[in-house]
């Protein structure tokens, strides 16, 4: 069964239990906090172990472990601390809740590490419905009026998404007989050029689970459950969703769409347009309506919905360039830009609404006098998602607008070029609100060591992969080796 590969996960698992244990028998809660920081950097060290592993099946094919699924691995693990250290002044807000708030962050984050190394539809559903089960129970854990409609809003169109990907699986299960990613690619490679509007079946599923990875990735026209969840959750987990469940979401498209079907370049080739056509739309409506926006949540959920539209980019490019390495390895580029970018602008707005919500613009004026670190850092965070040199946003979009246009998609980068000239609005607008506007209040905003130290990880990591880029892309190459190429 070869499960030993799977220590990180395991002991991930094993921690969500202790943190569970601690909080029930021990009155000390800052306890909690330490079990669960220690978990995930004992799952970090399991993880880094794997390197140089030779690519292996696990669990007779229901996953596989290579550089790609490794490289993920790596990156949830390193989101998740980041996303307890900044909640640890946060979560005093939830003060029955403590034990349950960690454990449920764990799970999730277990449950996305198992989808990116899915190599199977069955396992592939099982990862994402933990992850998702998980964020359920997250998102309504404030219990108030906006919390809990945000997680009855999400439960439902969850559930809708989860019977529509169902069905799209189905379907294509029910074409090639198998649920192994390996066993469809082959049942897909018999269909001759041509021949692929004969298999009406097959083409359904595969629009119905491509609809089913858009709403998990909040791509346009399955993107509306974004803004209200992201604004109704507790702050921590809006960062969780916008980083961990979309980097999740789109790692197992892009392993899923190359490894069952890659061998028909036609079939392929179209999925690349169709792909391009939803990232235009993705980071064109996304970008529009931020523009609207006061609510700071609900512009940073839109603004996350255009962000995937840039990263579809990649994956419509990976699609038409059959494959390409260097595709995938800009799409891992950016993906850790974006997360710690996020990460950054994220932990400044947990640390302001530790004691109460702070969700419009306007509560952020004149943050720079009442506490100029955090002003400094979400000023990074903002100005590097917005694309800004020489931050690792910058690099991140020269990377994928660079390998679009090399792959005949020109037009795809003028729109995004604009789209990142239209964002510009809105991150300017709130860094102007942040150092020039009359502040909100004479209070001084504090916060402890950890989510300090998170804000020094993510704007260290802003300013170092923006200059030395060269920092990330070896490992980018490096994991964008899926083991279907061997």
């Amino acid at each position: 069964m070869n499960l030993d590969m799977l220590r990180p996960e395991i002991c991930l698992a094993v921690t969500a239990v202790a943190v569970i244990a601690v909080d029930l028998f021990c009155r000390i809660k800052w306890l909690v906090n330490i079990t669960s920081v220690a978990g995930l950097l004992a799952s970090i060290c399991m993880a880094l172990l794997l390197i140089g592993n030779s690519e292996q099946s696990i669990g007779n094919g229901l996953f596989i472990l290579d550089n790609y699924a490794i490289y993920f691995k790596l990156l949830f693990l390193g989101i998740a601390l980041l996303v307890i250290l900044a909640s640890t002044d946060y979560v005093k807000r939830l003060p029955k809740l403590h034990g349950e708030f960690h454990a449920l962050l764990l799970t999730a984050t277990l449950g996305a590490m198992l989808t990116a190394a899915a190599h199977d539809i069955i396992a592939m559903l099982l990862s994402i419905e933990l992850t998702a089960i998980s964020l359920y129970a997250l998102v309504a854990m404030l219990k108030n009026t906006k919390s809990n409609e945000s997680a009855v809003k999400y439960i439902l169109l969850g559930a809708v998404n989860s019977a529509v990907l169902l069905f799209g699986l189905a379907l294509i299960f029910g074409f090639s007989g198998s649920t192994s990613f390996t066993t469809i690619a082959a049942a897909v490679s018999t269909i001759q050029v041509g021949n692929i509007a004969d298999h009406a079946g097959l083409l359904f599923g595969l629009v119905l689970t491509l609809a089913g990875f858009a709403f998990k990735i909040a791509a346009v026209p399955f993107h509306m459950w974004a803004p209200d969840v992201y604004e109704g959750a507790p702050t921590p987990i809006t960062l969780f969703l916008s980083t961990v469940s979309k980097i999740a979401g789109l790692s197992i498209l892009m392993r899923f769409m190359l490894t069952a079907f890659i061998q028909t370049d036609s079939l392929i080739n179209n999925l690349g347009i169709i792909l391009a056509i939803v990232s235009a739309l993705t980071m064109t409506a996304g970008n529009l309506i931020a523009i609207t926006q006061h609510n700071i949540k609900r512009l940073l959920a839109y603004s996350s919905i255009a962000q995937s539209g840039y990263m579809l980019i990649v994956v419509a490019v990976a699609a038409i360039g059959l494959h390409s390495a260097a595709s995938i390895s800009n799409l891992l580029y950016y993906l850790v830009a974006f997360a710690i970018a996020e990460v950054a602008v994220f932990s400044v707005i947990i640390i302001a609404s530790r004691n109460a919500d702070m969700d419009d613009i306007s509560d952020y004026a004149g943050l720079a006098k009442r506490s100029p670190l955090l002003a400094c850092a979400m000023t990074l965070g903002l100005l590097s998602l917005m694309g800004l040199p020489p931050l690792a946003g910058f690099m991140g979009k020269f990377f994928v607008f660079s390998q679009a246009a090399q792959n005949g998609l020109l037009w795809l980068v003028l729109i995004a070029v604009v789209n990142s000239v239209i964002s510009a609005y809105y991150y300017l607008k709130i860094v102007r609100t942040i150092w020039m506007d009359a502040p909100a209040s004479a209070d001084a905003v504090k916060t402890s060591l950890a989510p300090k130290l998170a804000l020094l990880i993510s704007c260290t990591g802003i300013l170092l992969l923006g200059i030395l880029p060269a920092l990330l892309n070896k490992a980018a190459e490096w994991g964008s080796f899926l083991a279907l190429w061997n």
